[in-house]
């Protein structure tokens, strides 16, 4: 059986760590909100642009550029978008997970986060290219990897371009998704999680989208204009939600350290209580025992 100053040692590191991970918690819970709401915020934008998308294609010649014409998909470029910390529980196992639906031979990977870069590496697949994704990331950072997709697959490097993210549900469910970036399909709309007042909105948005607009020089340069943009924010939009998803999934996890840390503490309490007592009880039983003893 443990002594008490054994026991009084467990309880004052294990406060040190619940301070340590209520901290996490917090700071956790600040980025979480300024995530979710920016994360939110870009959702209405991207149904707006899946519009612009259907609308332009029903009327140009969609197979006359490059970022829409089908390929025999020989090789698969893979964009990864993890953590930079851990922490976080098990965010990122359960999206590293979807990597083994990938043959190692025929796939190139592009990471965007620092779990993601080592998991690739310590699995010796092959790595075109790693950006350093920061909480504070900007447009600029998605336009970046948008770019270097796009150049990727234009040069015939890979014949499609798959993106690996997690999707923000809620604060307590984020789920892993994989989704394919190019080439694109104008029929497939950019994957955007709505509540129910945005769902509607965009019902509405697909009832008008028949109408007939004029297009200044044509639709099929207007559809070129818009496809590199459509691939820098779907980029961006993952970006978002794959932090959105990081902070939430990181305050619960906390939390739950948190809440486990106090447990524990008041189960050790209740421990050292108990042998306390028992020493205490011990030391008068031979005391009176001593005395009668005497006596």
């Amino acid at each position: 059986m443990a002594n008490t100053r054994d026991i009084r040692r467990r309880i004052k590191s294990i406060k040190n760590t619940a301070q340590i991970t209520k901290a996490m918690q917090m700071v956790a819970a600040s980025k979480m909100r300024k995530a979710q709401q920016a994360a939110l915020t870009g959702r209405p934008y991207a149904e707006l642009l899946n519009k612009m998308m259907r609308s332009t294609a029903a009327r140009a010649n969609i197979n006359a550029h490059p970022l829409i014409e089908p390929r025999e998909v020989k090789k698969v470029g893979v964009l990864v978008i993890s953590t930079n910390r851990g922490l976080c529980g098990a965010l990122n196992t359960n999206l590293l997970r979807t990597i083994a639906n990938y043959e190692t031979a025929k796939t190139a990977f592009v990471s965007a986060g620092t779990k993601g870069r080592s998991f690739l590496a310590r699995t010796k697949r092959e790595l075109l290219a790693d950006f350093e994704v920061t909480d504070a990331f900007s447009f600029s950072d998605a336009r970046a990897i948008g770019r270097f997709l796009v150049e990727t697959f234009i040069e015939k490097k890979v014949d499609r371009v798959d993106v690996l993210y997690t999707n923000f549900v809620n604060t307590l469910t984020q789920k892993p998704e994989q989704v394919q970036l190019l080439p694109i399909s104008p029929n497939v709309a950019l994957q955007v999680s709505l509540d129910d007042v945005d769902q509607q909105a965009a019902a509405e948005t697909k009832e008008g989208e028949a109408a007939d607009y004029e297009y200044e020089p044509d639709a099929g340069e207007v559809l070129g204009a818009i496809l590199p943009h459509y691939v820098n924010f779907a980029v961006w939009h993952y970006l978002l939600e794959s932090k959105a998803s990081e902070h939430s999934a990181r305050m619960v996890a906390m939390k739950n350290a948190t809440d486990n840390a106090l447990q524990l503490v008041k189960d050790l309490t209740l421990e050292y209580n108990k042998i306390r007592q028992a020493s205490i009880t011990k030391e008068l039983l031979e005391i009176a025992t001593a005395q009668m003893a005497l006596g």
